[in-house]
């Protein structure tokens, strides 16, 4: 099978279910974001060494791109499980619960898994904000942008997470 098929070459592209679209439709660019994220998080699994449950979030952000490629047309795909937000939510009262209080706007650096994990936050804002931008939201739609949402949460807190409570600060 060749990876180049062509068909794309005029700007289109088919989201699942077959309907062809523009390369700049909503639901292309929300899904290209998460795609995005997905690479950034693997990068940041190759950074840490902790039992992060960094694939896991991978695994279900592949689940919730093929959401938000959807067309609606003809394509079963298994719901979104909310307890993945609830997952979330446990692992940031966990971070948390550790953690000294936040004083003020953090500043990305040291340590390298940190900003990476920064990064992978700005990127899952990025997405976040792609996901509104859809106009036919489905309820899954919906469900998706809810996890992204609880992601960067998940992502910052774990950026101060990796830097064991000694976060850089910006004061204004």
């Amino acid at each position: 099978m060749k990876i180049y098929t062509k068909t794309g070459d005029a700007g289109t592209t088919s989201l699942v279910g077959g309907t062809r679209v523009s390369k700049a439709h909503p639901r292309v660019m929300a899904y290209g974001d998460l795609d995005e994220l997905i690479s950034c998080l693997g990068l940041l699994r190759c950074e840490v060494q902790q039992a992060l449950p960094l694939r896991r979030i991978q695994i279900h952000l592949m689940n919730v791109s093929a959401h938000l490629a959807n067309d609606g047309h003809s394509v079963k795909l298994q719901p979104l499980d909310e307890a993945e937000i609830c997952f979330l939510e446990e692992e940031i009262d966990r971070m948390t619960a550790v953690l000294p209080p936040q004083k003020a706007f953090v500043l990305p650096g040291e340590p390298r898994a940190s900003s990476l994990a920064h990064v992978a936050r700005t990127v899952c804002r990025r997405a976040e904000r792609s996901a509104v931008q859809i106009d036919d939201k489905t309820e899954q739609d919906e469900a998706a942008i809810r996890y992204i949402n609880r992601l960067s949460d998940y992502l910052f807190t774990l950026a101060r997470f990796l830097c064991a409570g000694h976060d850089d600060y910006w004061l204004p």
